[in-house]
C-alpha cells in the first residue's frame, strides 16, 4: 500500500472501507505502544549502566538529543512535517527521561510565561519547572544545586537582546549547554468579568507592550498601558479587575482561565524569542553547534578589529556581537559573541588561542547544540 500514490488510493476510499481502516489503527497503536515500553525499557537499562559506574551520573544530554531529533527530521517521509514529528520524539524521549531521573528546570516565572513555554518545548512535558522570580534566581537556583539546568531569555527579533541576562553571565560559572527558538505570539485577554466596551487599562511586560504598539494605537489608543514583571503576571492581575485586559500567550491565557479577544497582536509576523539552557556540564560535539564567549578589551585604537579579523580569516560565521559596560574596568570593552561551531573543533580552538593573546580576558559561556525544534 505504501508504494501507491497517495492521493490516488485516498480518492478511492469510501464508508465502506472506515471499519478496516480503524481495526488497522487500533493494531498500529499496539505496535507503536510496545515500541515505545521497548524504548523505555532501553532507557532504564542505559540508567543503570550510567548509575553503575557513576552515581552522580548526567541522564540528560544535549548533544544526544539533537542528535536524535535531528536524525528523526531526516528520516521523516510525512505526511506529518519535521518539526510536528520531532516534538513526538521530544515528548517520548521526555517521558522515557524522568524514568531515569526527573529533569528539574528553573525558569523565569511565574507559570505561564513563555520562558516556561520555551523550557517544556525543549525538555519536554516530563520535565519539572520550577519558576523563579528574577533572571539571577534562575542562576542561582541551578549554580546551588537545586535544578539540573535553567532557562532564560537572551535576544527577541523585535526588541533586541535582554541585559541582564548577558550582565549575570559575567559573574556566573554556568555553562550553555543549549538554545530554543520560540515563536511569539501575543493575545489580548480578559477574564469572565471583564467590561469589554470599558477596557481603560492593559497590562503586560514591557517587551510585548512594545512589540503591539501599533495595534494598541490602532485599538485602543486611550487605554491605560501598564508595565508588570512578566506576561504571566498581568494575566493574573486581570482577574480581579472588571476594567482591564493582559497581552499575554497561550500558555498564560489557559493557565488563567481568560479568554482572547484578539490573537496574535503582535506588531510584526516574524517575532521570536531565543532562549538559552544553562546548566554545569560542558556539551560535546553535535555536528551542528554555537558558542557563546565573553571578551573583555582594553580601551585601545583598532580593539574591535583585533578581535574580529581571527573570525574572518578563519572563516568562522559570526552570529550576533553585542557590547556591554565592563563591571572590573571603566576603560573597557566587554563583548558578547556568538558564533557557528565548537570549542573542540580545530579552527575554533585557533581562534580562541589567538584571542586570548589579544584579549584582557575571555570566558568561554558554553558550545552547544543549534536549536532543532
Amino acid at each position: 500500500m505504501a508504494d501507491h500514490d497517495m492521493s490516488d488510493h485516498d480518492a478511492s476510499i469510501t464508508s465502506a472501507d472506515l471499519p478496516a481502516l480503524r481495526e488497522r489503527i487500533d493494531t498500529l497503536d499496539s505496535e507503536i505502544l510496545k515500541l515505545i515500553s521497548e524504548r523505555a525499557h532501553c532507557a532504564q537499562q542505559v540508567a543503570q549502566v550510567k548509575t553503575d559506574s557513576d552515581p552522580q551520573a548526567t541522564f540528560y544530554r544535549p548533544e544526544r538529543e539533537a542528535q536524535v531529533l535531528r536524525r528523526i527530521m531526516a528520516l521523516n517521509k510525512g505526511p506529518l512535517d519535521d518539526e510536528e514529528m520531532a516534538r513526538l520524539f521530544r515528548e517520548i524521549m521526555s517521558a522515557c527521561l524522568a524514568l531515569e531521573r526527573p529533569v528539574k528546570v528553573a525558569y523565569l516565572g511565574p507559570e505561564g510565561t513563555f520562558t516556561q513555554q520555551a523550557a517544556l518545548k525543549h525538555f519536554g512535558d516530563s520535565a519539572v519547572s520550577l519558576p523563579m522570580a528574577a533572571i539571577d534566581e534562575v542562576f542561582r537556583e541551578v549554580e546551588a544545586g537545586a535544578a539540573h539546568f535553567g532557562v532564560v531569555p537572551v535576544e527577541n527579533s523585535t526588541e533586541g537582546i535582554v541585559n541582564s541576562t548577558l550582565d549575570t553571565f559575567m559573574d556566573a560559572s554556568l555553562r550553555i549547554c543549549g538554545e530554543v527558538v520560540l515563536r511569539i505570539h501575543h493575545h489580548l485577554l480578559v477574564s469572565s468579568n471583564t467590561r469589554r466596551d470599558k477596557v481603560s487599562r492593559i497590562y503586560s511586560h514591557p517587551q510585548s507592550l512594545a512589540q503591539c504598539r501599533k495595534w494598541l494605537d490602532a485599538h485602543y489608543p486611550h487605554a491605560e498601558r501598564v508595565p508588570v514583571s512578566s506576561n504571566a503576571e498581568a494575566a493574573r492581575l486581570i482577574k480581579s479587575e472588571w476594567h482591564s485586559a493582559a497581552i499575554a500567550g497561550d500558555m498564560a491565557a489557559k493557565r488563567y482561565e481568560l479568554e482572547k479577544v484578539a490573537e496574535k497582536i503582535e506588531d510584526r509576523p516574524d517575532n521570536s524569542t531565543r532562549f538559552l539552557i544553562i546548566g554545569h556540564q560542558d556539551t560535546p560535539v553535535s555536528e551542528d553547534d554555537k558558542t557563546s564567549i565573553v571578551v573583555a578589551m582594553r580601551n585601545q585604537p583598532g580593539a574591535l578589529h583585533d578581535l574580529l579579523e581571527p573570525f574572518h580569516r578563519h572563516k568562522i560565521d559570526l552570529t550576533r556581537v553585542e557590547t556591554r559596560p565592563s563591571r572590573t574596568g571603566i576603560w573597557n570593552y566587554v563583548f558578547f559573541i556568538d558564533f557557528k561551531g565548537h570549542r573542540d573543533d580545530p579552527q575554533v580552538a585557533a581562534v580562541l588561542e589567538e584571542i586570548t593573546l589579544r584579549a584582557a580576558e575571555l570566558k568561554v559561556l558554553g558550545s552547544y547544540p543549534v536549536g532543532v525544534l
